[in-house]
């Protein structure tokens, strides 16, 4: 989050303050997450349910996706911590037909130094 605050007049600026330090107070009061955590999962654990069970395969939902949910703007997903599934591939260095590259993720060095040298994308597509 970025605030220009030198756009801001004084008035504002006061605002902003007293908004902060009101959100740090929130925040201080907040018990350790990994103490909440433990708790949540002792109580399941009592009551005869795993946290994945009650959660959906999650500990606890993001405070991030959390947060961006209630002020508007569209949550993210986040893929750390899953595995996402194999994909076929979908280019071929035409050099070393051994070499594919699925499209995910950063490109092959073999195919960043031959699109440097002036080839497209599209000349390494597998038919």
């Amino acid at each position: 989050m970025s605030i220009d605050l030198n756009g801001l007049s004084a008035k504002e600026l006061d605002a902003l303050i007293a908004q902060a330090k009101k959100r740090r107070t929130t925040l201080s009061k907040r018990k350790p997450i990994a103490l909440v955590r433990k708790k949540l999962t002792a109580l399941a654990r009592a009551e005869g349910y795993t946290v994945a069970e009650l959660f959906g395969g999650a500990a606890s939902p993001a405070p991030a996706r959390k947060a961006a949910a209630s002020n508007g703007a569209p949550a993210r997903k986040s893929t750390k911590g899953y595995k996402l599934g194999k994909v076929a591939p979908k280019y071929r260095n035409p050099q070393n037909p051994s070499e594919t590259w699925a499209g995910r993720g950063q490109q092959p060095k073999w195919m960043a130094t031959q699109i440097a040298a002036g080839r497209k994308l599209e000349d390494f597509l597998i038919g």
